[in-house]
């Protein structure tokens, strides 16, 4: 497990991406407390959140790319005021986690691996039931992080404060304070 040599002048990047349904916003809340109380000031963001607010409205391929390059942006703007985010985003993509970290001094990057199978099964998100296209997962093929710092598995079994906890210590485990 590599360490994370923090840059104490600016924030960290929680950058926790999986496919929808996977548990990424609810973990991104449960953990924010504790984040606050180790690191300093934090924001709780997620993809949806940012699509509403800058009204980006397409999600064929292209544009989910694009929007994800301008949200790694973002994200930069956010984390040089020493700011740090916790970011739950689909994000799928290699392209946009090699720019953040090319960028992102503080990046830490948390996959969250779930079964798109359950997902369904169980009806964690509805835009799976919705017969809807462009949907990462069904129609769009993820491209999964090769090399992500942290991979929590959620297969439904675990409550998600049970996993909260299991999620933040593996953070401070691999960041050097």
């Amino acid at each position: 497990m590599k360490k994370i040599q923090l840059n104490k002048r600016k924030g960290i990047l929680f950058w926790i991406t999986g496919i929808s349904g996977s548990g990424k916003t609810s973990l991104a809340k449960l953990i924010k407390k504790d984040i606050v109380n180790k690191y300093g000031p934090t924001i709780v963001l997620s993809g949806d959140e940012l699509r509403k607010i800058f009204k980006l409205n397409k999600y064929d391929r292209l544009s989910r790319l694009d929007n994800g390059l301008k949200f790694s942006n973002f994200c930069k703007k956010i984390t040089d005021q020493k700011i740090n985010i916790i970011f739950a985003v689909v994000g799928m993509f290699d392209k946009i986690r090699s720019e953040n970290k090319k960028k992102i001094e503080n990046y830490v990057e948390i996959f969250i691996q779930s079964n798109l199978k359950k997902i369904i099964r169980k009806k964690k998100k509805k835009i799976y039931h919705k017969g809807l296209r462009n949907i990462v997962g069904l129609d769009i093929k993820p491209e999964l992080p090769k090399k992500p710092h942290l991979i929590i598995k959620n297969d439904f079994q675990k409550k998600l404060e049970i996993l909260s906890k299991k999620l933040f210590l593996e953070i401070s485990k691999i960041i050097k304070t």
